[in-house]
């Protein structure tokens, strides 16, 4: 199969190949998926990067843990019927070596679930670390429904798809921008009011569609916004953050003390099973319905999979980075 790997960490350039590689075969419990788009997350990166003193978890990886695709063969003990089927993929490269750059992945029977015909390869491919994060954030801490949602960067990859959980499952969604000029890119069916943070007082802003403060508030940006989130959070509000700037976060602890909030810190690789398995049938609900769309920036072939790897690493891109693979 043609494959993307790495052998070693460092800069896209220096260390992503390109070449064939054997098929993988999958064993007990697994299916092998024919991947049509693989989908680059800042994760994937990262790793690729050895980010904060990481090193290589296997002599070599494939990269990516997302994509979409055709289950082509399975192992022992799974449906044989599953062949054929279009799948969503998610996890490939969470603790295991080969992830989804590449024509073909293996991956455990529930970590391929079924891609609705109507949805596309792109929203697909979407849906894995993007959304499983979105959902954790949005309902790690109950229902949303009839509660005020503020997501922090509703253009972003979790932040686009947490919004849109959260208006799916009944909640009213106050959504903030960096910019200004972002503003005209947010979507009122899903956002009823948006901020940019570069206004004078952000805080009061959010305040006057919210007098009695958020219910809950998805953080991309903890260091960033931890005195802004106390500011406009209502009693017995949670934070949400899968994502701060700073290494070492400074948080107002006392004014959050007395205000009751929970901080809770979202890592998706370990996220509970359970909340996983969840995640993935709301994510697969709401997208059937159209209730989930992707804003996809660029495409890039396998062969470009540096350019897809430098486009992540730059930030401030809004919009999904995907990698298509050779039919």
């Amino acid at each position: 199969m043609l494959a993307s790997w790495y052998d070693a960490q460092g800069p896209a350039a220096d260390v992503l190949h390109v070449g064939e590689l054997p098929d993988p075969v999958p064993g007990p419990g697994e299916v092998r998926v024919r991947v049509t788009v693989s989908g680059v997350n800042p994760g994937d990166t990262k790793k690729r990067r050895g980010w904060l003193g990481s090193s290589m978890p296997f002599p070599r990886v494939i990269p990516h843990s997302d994509a979409a695709g055709v289950i082509d063969a399975v192992g022992a003990g799974v449906d044989v019927h599953r062949v054929g089927q279009r799948v969503w993929v998610h996890g490939a490269q969470s603790y295991r070596s080969f992830g989804t750059a590449a024509q073909y992945t293996v991956v455990p029977d529930h970590q391929a679930p079924p891609l609705p015909d109507h949805l596309s390869d792109e929203l697909g491919a979407s849906l894995g670390i993007p959304g499983i994060t979105a959902h954790r954030t949005v309902f790690a801490d109950g229902p949303v429904d009839g509660q005020l949602v503020l997501v922090h960067g509703v253009l972003g990859g979790v932040g686009s798809l947490a919004a849109q959980l959260a208006q799916w499952a009944g909640a009213t969604v106050i959504a903030t921008v960096r910019r200004t000029a972002d503003l005209d890119h947010i979507d009122p069916a899903v956002v009823s009011h948006a901020v940019a943070l570069d206004t004078s007082d952000p805080a009061a802003a959010i305040r006057s569609y919210a007098p009695q403060g958020i219910d809950r508030i998805i953080e991309v940006a903890l260091s960033d916004n931890a005195d802004l989130d106390n500011a406009v959070a209502a009693n017995n509000a949670v934070i949400a953050a899968y994502a701060t700037r700073s290494d070492r976060t400074e948080i107002p602890f006392w004014p959050l003390l007395f205000n009751n909030v929970t901080l809770r810190l979202l890592g998706s690789d370990d996220f509970p099973a359970e909340a996983k398995r969840q995640a993935v049938r709301d994510l697969t609900a709401a997208a059937a319905v159209g209730a989930l769309t992707v804003d996809v920036r660029d495409r890039y072939p396998l062969d470009q999979i540096t350019k897809a790897h430098d486009h992540v690493d730059t930030g401030g891109v809004h919009g999904r980075i995907l990698v298509t693979l050779p039919q």
